[in-house]
């Protein structure tokens, strides 16, 4: 498990990230449209999965807004912001934003998701939602890159994600 602070107050998760170099878990989640995405949906193409408690909040939404201005520049990769939230609250909030380069999906069908990624809070005031945490996977499905943010309410560390993606 891993320790990470909500405002300084101890919580934990179910578990650790993928390792590096290891093979991405499969997931199955819901897109804003309701239907289901998978990595066959997205082979062959470099993905960033961008995992936060709710949209509902300010980090969160930052990091979406962040992640779909970066995306921009980098050829065959995908920006998949993955939480607890409902698709109609993805949906809302990217078409409020006009943000077109993520694809927002909704963990709320697969609570098997953040046990296999390790990201599922276990404790404290957020029990249940998904911790704060960056994985990048290759084209080949292997994982590259890992941050679990370490207090809830800080942002990722996008230089360091980008640079692994460079």
């Amino acid at each position: 498990m891993a320790h990470i602070t909500l405002k300084g107050n101890a919580a934990e998760t179910i578990g650790t990230l993928p390792v590096i170099g290891s093979d991405a878990p499969f997931f199955c989640l819901v897109k804003t449209d309701l239907s289901e995405a998978g990595p066959a949906d997205f082979a062959s193409q470099r993905l960033v999965l961008n995992i936060f408690p709710s949209l509902d909040t300010p980090v969160c939404a930052s990091s979406v807004r962040r992640f779909n201005q970066e995306a921009a520049q980098f050829d065959n990769t995908v920006v998949l912001c993955i939480s607890a939230d409902l698709p109609f609250a993805h949906k809302r909030f990217c078409e409020v934003e006009g943000l077109k380069d993520v694809v927002s999906l909704s963990v709320f069908r697969s609570p098997e998701f953040g046990r296999d990624y390790g990201v599922t809070i276990t404790s404290g005031p957020l029990k249940g939602l998904l911790s704060r945490a960056i994985v990048i996977v290759d084209a080949d499905g292997r994982v590259v890159y890992t941050e679990q943010v370490p207090e809830i309410t800080q942002e990722p560390d996008y230089s360091a994600a980008l640079k692994a993606l460079a």
